[in-house]
């Protein structure tokens, strides 16, 4: 049997994907680096590197990549990192989400899917471009 969270570890836990939303990079890798779960993952699926690439901060996706954040994580509506960095056109999160290895094509709403759904060039020209 588990124990139901406290209050405040949730209010903490809800501060924490805060963090990764609003791009407060060093607050959020404090965190990480003191034993949040890097991949910790909200009730939707949502991973901190999903909502940081969502809301394009780089800085904050590159730190979590770098504290081995696993950008093939698809939330509950078939998302991942790399898509919703497409879908926010935000150059900078896909270059660094395709360095780190993540796969186009992956998920319902992949980057891939995403660029064409929205026709975006540039981004297909990312995604299919060989690093």
């Amino acid at each position: 049997m588990t124990e139901a969270l406290s209050e405040d570890e949730l209010r903490f836990l809800q501060e924490t994907f805060d963090l990764a939303r609003e791009g407060e990079t060093a607050a959020l890798a404090e965190r990480v680096d003191a034993g949040v779960p890097v991949n910790l993952t909200n009730s939707v699926g949502d991973t901190l590197l999903i909502l940081a690439a969502y809301h394009a901060h780089a800085e904050t996706v590159r730190a979590l990549v770098k504290r081995g954040a696993d950008h093939s994580r698809v939330n509950d509506k078939g998302q991942t990192a790399l898509g919703a960095a497409v879908f926010r056109q935000a150059r900078p999160v896909v270059e660094t989400l395709l360095d780190a290895g993540a796969d186009p094509a992956l998920g319902r709403q992949s980057g891939l899917a995403v660029a064409q759904v929205f026709d975006l060039p540039e981004m297909t020209e990312l995604l299919t471009t060989p690093r």
